[in-house]
């Protein structure tokens, strides 16, 4: 950069991990607008505002690839649970379930865990997006066109296969979704109102997907006993459909499973060299979803993070609740529904085990929704970079960050995102490797990670000192641009 450029801001001082997996290297990183337009050595530069990042990393802002925040998009806008750790884009419509194109006012479980009453209001999910846009976040998101959605809107019964005339209207649906920039297609078929589609219902579906470059992410039928089973079903969606696939919170459920991982990895591995497969992870060892009977049946403890009929238990253990109900945890759940848990039923070396496969991107499947929360919606990312990376050395911090970076924003073509390097938009975290962490518990599970200095969005500064600064600069991330 020659002497005497001026920009608007200047991040002087840190040093830059960029999100290739590349070495790190002392270097300022300049900002005009929404672009980075410097980086390396700005002694001679000025700013209109310069960010001191002496002894800091100075990284991209991280991707969350797997997210439900898509009502939190209009009714929390700030986002605070996400920019306090870095975050700066969100991947919403995960699991088969987005808040588009659907009107309905009382939805089924699970499409309850992202909205209510009033949330699911869009006939067009180019109508959800131009919101979006309208009332800006204070970070960006990209957008899954989900199928569970799909199928409560056009079918009048879901506990039977879709017919050739259904398949085709939710194909449409899906068509207009990826038209108005959608990235992808994703499926529950864990969920009850996905249970009975069979695989080539989704295949029917998804054919929508190659001529939009577009790619199949799913919350597998099964990420159990029959885990492999369901790896290959969503390899053949892949292959059929012509499409790059996501594996949702790659995981293995239940005690007796515990260690598969071994297998379910390199199962992966096998089919990653025939096509473009990829998968995301989680760092804990409880998961959390709707309550159901067949999760509670694997999990060692089950923690209710919401009821309808009793919200005063949000918070407490479900073997507690049945106690005091006088009646077993079965009995109990079924006085709580509908309902949300958390289940503890996941090895602590499969976690790690998956967390270090060179292909996991993170994603932290966090629901903002729920009264008692996962810590996983404030705790993703600090955690991965503090607890794993510097306190277990599970892999370097250039390869932690890439994986919430690089990889993410490569996998669901997010252009010029997850990197630091002159004409990529300005998202950028800027942290303190010594000290990032999560500090949310399962206890207490909404509290900022320690750690996170800065964080800007398209150039514009959303976290500082702890706190959310007021701006709201994101944007709806629309397919191809």
């Amino acid at each position: 950069m020659a002497d005497g450029a001026r920009h608007d801001i200047i991040i002087r001082g840190g040093t830059v991990i960029d999100g290739t997996g590349g070495p790190r290297r002392a270097g300022d990183v300049a900002i005009d607008d929404d672009r980075i337009t410097g980086v390396g050595d700005l002694s001679g530069a000025t700013a209109g505002r310069e960010i001191d990042a002496t002894g800091r990393i100075v990284a991209p802002g991280f991707i969350d690839a797997h997210t439900h925040d898509d009502r939190a998009l209009l009714d929390n806008p700030s986002m605070d649970m996400k920019v306090s750790q870095g975050v700066t884009s969100v991947v919403v419509g995960n699991c088969g379930v987005s808040l588009a194109p659907l009107v309905m006012k009382d939805p089924p479980p699970p499409l309850d865990l992202i909205a209510g009453t009033d949330g699911f209001r869009f006939e067009k999910f180019g109508d959800f997006l131009d919101e979006v846009d309208k009332a800006p976040a204070a970070l960006n998101a990209a957008f899954l066109v989900g199928h569970s959605t799909l199928r409560v809107g056009a079918m009048d019964r879901l506990d039977r296969a879709a017919t050739a005339d259904e398949i085709k209207m939710m194909r449409g649906k899906l068509d207009e979704g990826l038209q108005s920039g959608a990235v992808g297609f994703s499926t529950g078929l864990f969920y009850k109102p996905a249970q009975e589609a069979p695989t080539e219902e989704v295949i029917g579906i998804a054919q929508a997907l190659k001529a939009h470059g577009a790619r199949y992410v799913t919350h597998m039928r099964d990420e159990g006993d029959n885990v492999i089973q369901s790896l290959d079903e969503t390899f053949r969606i892949g292959r059929e459909a012509h499409s790059p696939v996501i594996v949702s919170h790659h995981k293995v459920h239940g005690k007796h499973n515990f260690g598969h991982s071994r297998e379910t990895l390199a199962h992966i591995d096998h089919h990653m060299e025939h096509q473009d497969i990829g998968f995301d992870v989680y760092p804990y060892i409880a998961s959390s979803t709707v309550l159901k009977d067949d999760s509670i049946a694997v999990a060692e403890r089950v923690l209710i993070t919401w009821s309808k009929a009793r919200p005063d238990l949000a918070g407490r253990e479900l073997s507690e609740i049945a106690d005091e109900l006088g009646c077993d945890i079965y009995q109990a759940a079924a006085q709580l529904q509908p309902a949300g848990a958390i289940y503890f039923a996941m090895d602590e070396e499969d976690v790690q085990r998956i967390l270090s496969h060179p292909n996991a991107m993170i994603g932290s499947d966090g629901l903002p929704h729920d009264e008692h929360p996962h810590p996983r919606l404030w705790g993703t990312f600090p955690r991965v970079l503090g607890h794993y990376c510097r306190d277990l050395k599970l892999f370097s911090l250039e390869e932690a960050v890439r994986r919430m970076t690089g990889l993410t924003a490569a996998n669901f073509g997010l252009v010029d995102r997850g990197e630091i390097r002159v004409g990529a938009l300005a998202d950028i975290c800027v942290f303190d490797e010594d000290k990032i962490l999560d500090t949310a518990s399962f206890d207490d599970p909404i509290r900022p990670a320690a750690g996170i200095d800065h964080v800007l969005v398209n150039g514009r500064e959303v976290w500082a000192a702890g706190a959310n600064t007021g701006n709201r600069p994101g944007r709806a991330l629309r397919r191809g641009g």
